[in-house]
C-alpha cells in the first residue's frame, strides 16, 4: 500500500465523496437558502479547509488507523475517543444509504423505472450488497488510483457542466438580488437550517486520515493536496451552486428535483440537444462517483469498526477478519444492513441531519484535539501544521471548533429527526461502552488492546483444545494468559464434537497456611478479590466465539498441587499458565530432561505443574525485563491465607 497509495489516490477518495455530497444535497440546500445557495456552500466550502488542516496535522502526529477516533485518544482519553468513532460510524452508515439511493436517481436517466418504487429500493440494496462484497474481498492497492480517475473525470463533467451553465443559465440578479430567486423571503433560520446539509459527505476526510502511516506522501505531498481539494471544492461548491441558484424561479422550486437536484438544474436549459447529452452524461459520472463514495464509506466503516475492536472499545468478535481475505466481515455484514435498513426510509433530509450531528460532534472533537496536543506534544515532529499561530494558538482550528459547535447548536435546534435521533445513538453507544469497559473491569478512559492475531484467528488451524485449565493469579499478566488460551480454544468450531464450544475453566487457588485450618475462615476482601479477578477473567475469555469459561475457588496447602489436581479432575487438554518470576539470572526458560524443569528459570509453583501434569502445560512469560517486572507487579496481587 505504501508504494501504491500517494496523494493522488487519497485526492480521489475524498473528491468523490465530496462530490457524491454536492449531487445528492443541492436539492435540499436550495429548497431553503434559494439564491443564498451559494453562500451557504462558500460557508461549507470554508468549513471543510478548516476542518482539512486539523485533520491533517493532528493526523500525521499518531499516524495509526481510525481517524478522529485515534485523534480523540491521544488528546483526550478513551471515551472520548470512542465517541468520536460511534458519531463518524453512524455517517458512514448514512453516507453509504444515501449514496446507493441516489445512485438510481441519476441512472434513471438510461431508464426511467429505476428511480421509482421497489425497484429503486431493490436496486440500492442490490448496490449495497455489491460494496459489501468487494470490501469483503479486500481492496487492492492498485484499485485505489481508480478513485482519482473517476473523481478527476467527474471534476471535468463539473466544470464543463459549469462552463455551460454560465453561459446559458446563470443570472446576474443572483448576486444583486437573491432573496428574488426561489419563491419567497430566506431568514437566518432558513440559513442555518441549510448549512449543515451542505456538509454531508465530509467523513471523507475521516476516511483519508485513517491511512496515516500506510501511505507515501511528503510535506510538499500534504499541502498540494490541500490546495487541490480546495481547488475542486470552488467548482461545485461555489459555481455549480450559483448556476442553480439562477434556475430557481419564485413558482418552481427545487422541491421537483430533490432526488437528483444537478439533474433538475439541467432541465432549465432550453436547447434540447444540449440538455439531453447533458443529462447523459452527468447520469453517468454522478452514478460512477455516488458509486465510489458508497465503497469509500464502506471502507472507511470496515477500518473504523476494526480500530474500535482491537482498542477494545466494541466487542474484538465485531471486528472478526475474514480467515481467507483478513477484511472485518462482520463490521461490514453489519454496517450493509443497517445501511439497507436507512435506504427504507426514502428520506434524504432526515439522513443529512442525523449526518450531520454525527459529523459536528467528530469534527468538534478533531479541532479541539489539535489545541490540546499543542500543547501536550509541543516538540513532536509534524510534517504538517496549521498555519496562522498566535503564540502557537493556530487560529483555523479554533475557528473550525466554534464553527463546528455552533452548527451542532443549529442542528439540535432546527432538524427534529437530529434532536432526537441523534442524542438516542450517541446514548445507545455510550451505554454499551460503559457495560463492556465495565463488564472487563478495565478503564473507561484507559486504552487496552487485543493483540491484532487475535481478529484473524482461523478456526481448525494449528493446536486447538476443547478445555483448558487457566490458573487466574491477580497479576497483570492474567489478560494475556486468557487471551492465549481464548485463541486456543476458539480454534475449536462449533461444528465439532458433540457440538459444543470450548471449555475453560479458570481458577483461583487460595493458599491456606499450615498454622489454619484448610476449611477454616477466609478473609472476606481476599474472596471478594478473587471472585472479582475470576469475572474479569470470564468476560476477557468469553469474547472468543464459541468460548466458555467457567470460574471456581478451590483452597489448598500447594498452589501447584491445587493446579495439578484440579486439571486430573476435570480431564483438562492443557494447563495455560503464566512462568513464575524468573530469578536474576539472565535466560529464558529451559526443559532439562527427566529432571524437569530447572528450578534456577520459574518458581516452585510452575515447576511442580510441569513435572506433575497430566497434559500439556503452555507457559506465557512476562516481558524481557522479567524479574523486574515480576516484582512491579507483586504487591497488586492479594494476600492469601
Amino acid at each position: 500500500m505504501k508504494r501504491v497509495i500517494g496523494s493522488q489516490a487519497l485526492w480521489g477518495l475524498v473528491q468523490a465523496s465530496v462530490a457524491a455530497g454536492f449531487y445528492f444535497s443541492l436539492g435540499l440546500v436550495a429548497d431553503r437558502a434559494g439564491g443564498w445557495t451559494s453562500v451557504v456552500y462558500l460557508a461549507a466550502a470554508l468549513f471543510f479547509v478548516l476542518t482539512a488542516m486539523s485533520y491533517m496535522e493532528a493526523a500525521s502526529l499518531h499516524q495509526e488507523r481510525g481517524g478522529a477516533t485515534v485523534i480523540g485518544r491521544y488528546a483526550f482519553n478513551e471515551l472520548v475517543s470512542f465517541v468520536a468513532g460511534w458519531a463518524i460510524l453512524l455517517d458512514y452508515l448514512i453516507l453509504i444509504a444515501i449514496a446507493a439511493f441516489t445512485i438510481t436517481d441519476y441512472a434513471a436517466v438510461f431508464w426511467e423505472p429505476l428511480g421509482d418504487g421497489g425497484l429503486e429500493i431493490a436496486v440500492a440494496g442490490g448496490v449495497i450488497a455489491l460494496v459489501a462484497f468487494i470490501n469483503v474481498r479486500g481492496l487492492d492497492p492498485r484499485r485505489f488510483v481508480r478513485f482519482f480517475f473517476f473523481a478527476l473525470i467527474d471534476l471535468a463533467v463539473q466544470a464543463f457542466l459549469l462552463v455551460i451553465g454560465l453561459i446559458v443559465l446563470f443570472d446576474p440578479k443572483v448576486l444583486t438580488e437573491p432573496l428574488s430567486f426561489g419563491g419567497g423571503d430566506v431568514g437566518f433560520s432558513d440559513l442555518a437550517f441549510a448549512f449543515p446539509l451542505a456538509i454531508v459527505a465530509f467523513t471523507a476526510l475521516d476516511a483519508s486520515s485513517g491511512f496515516s502511516g500506510q501511505v507515501r506522501i511528503g510535506r510538499a505531498g500534504l499541502k498540494r493536496l490541500l490546495s487541490v481539494r480546495v481547488g475542486a471544492m470552488l467548482v461545485a461548491y461555489v459555481g455549480l451552486a450559483l448556476v442553480a441558484a439562477s434556475t430557481i424561479g419564485p413558482d418552481t422550486g427545487p422541491a421537483e428535483r430533490r432526488d437528483a437536484p444537478l439533474l433538475g438544474v439541467i432541465a432549465a436549459v432550453e436547447q434540447d440537444g444540449l440538455r439531453e447529452g447533458l443529462r447523459y452524461v452527468v447520469g453517468l459520472s454522478a452514478s460512477l462517483v455516488l458509486f465510489t463514495a458508497c465503497l469509500g464509506a464502506m471502507l472507511g466503516l470496515s477500518r473504523l469498526g476494526y480500530s474500535l475492536a482491537i482498542n477494545r472499545q466494541i466487542p474484538w468478535a465485531v471486528g472478526r477478519l475474514h480467515p481467507t481475505f483478513k477484511t472485518p466481515i462482520v463490521v461490514i455484514a453489519l454496517g450493509a444492513v443497517l445501511a439497507f435498513l436507512l435506504v427504507l426510509l426514502q428520506d434524504t433530509e432526515f439522513l443529512a441531519a442525523i449526518y450531520a450531528f454525527g459529523a459536528t460532534i467528530a469534527f468538534t472533537i478533531v479541532h479541539l484535539s489539535v489545541l490540546v496536543l499543542r500543547r501536550r506534544e509541543p516538540a513532536r515532529a509534524r510534517p504538517f501544521r496549521v498555519p496562522f499561530n498566535v503564540r502557537g494558538v493556530p487560529l483555523p482550528a479554533v475557528l473550525g471548533a466554534v464553527l463546528s459547535v455552533l452548527t451542532f447548536t443549529a442542528v439540535l435546534g432546527l432538524h427534529d429527526a437530529a434532536r432526537w435521533v441523534g442524542p438516542l445513538w450517541m446514548a445507545l453507544g455510550v451505554a454499551m461502552y460503559v457495560a463492556y469497559r465495565t463488564g472487563s473491569d478495565k478503564s473507561l478512559t484507559k486504552r487496552f488492546t487485543v493483540p491484532e492475531d487475535t481478529l484473524s484467528a482461523q478456526r481448525g488451524v494449528g493446536i486447538a483444545y476443547g478445555s483448558i485449565l487457566v490458573p487466574v493469579f491477580g497479576s497483570a499478566l492474567d489478560d494475556d494468559i486468557m487471551q492465549t488460551a481464548g485463541r486456543l480454544a476458539a480454534e475449536v468450531g462449533p461444528d465439532d464434537e458433540e457440538d459444543q464450544g470450548a471449555q475453560i475453566e479458570a481458577v483461583w487457588v487460595l493458599v491456606v497456611p499450615m498454622s489454619l485450618p484448610l476449611d477454616g475462615r477466609v478473609p472476606d476482601a481476599n474472596v471478594k478479590f478473587a471472585r472479582q479477578r475470576l469475572a474479569h477473567a470470564k468476560a476477557v475469555g468469553e469474547e472468543y466465539q464459541g468460548v466458555e469459561v467457567n470460574p471456581f475457588i478451590v483452597r489448598s496447602r500447594n498452589a501447584g498441587e491445587a493446579i495439578v489436581r484440579e486439571a486430573r479432575r476435570r480431564g483438562v487438554e492443557a494447563i495455560v499458565m503464566p512462568a513464575e518470576a524468573p530469578t536474576l539470572l539472565r535466560g529464558g526458560l529451559a526443559l532439562g530432561g527427566k529432571e524437569g524443569l530447572r528450578s534456577t528459570f520459574v518458581g516452585d509453583t510452575t515447576r511442580y505443574v510441569i513435572n506433575k501434569a497430566p497434559c500439556r502445560v503452555i507457559l506465557t512469560a512476562p516481558a524481557s525485563d522479567g524479574p523486574r517486572r515480576a516484582r512491579r507487579e507483586a504487591p497488586r496481587r492479594a494476600p492469601i491465607g
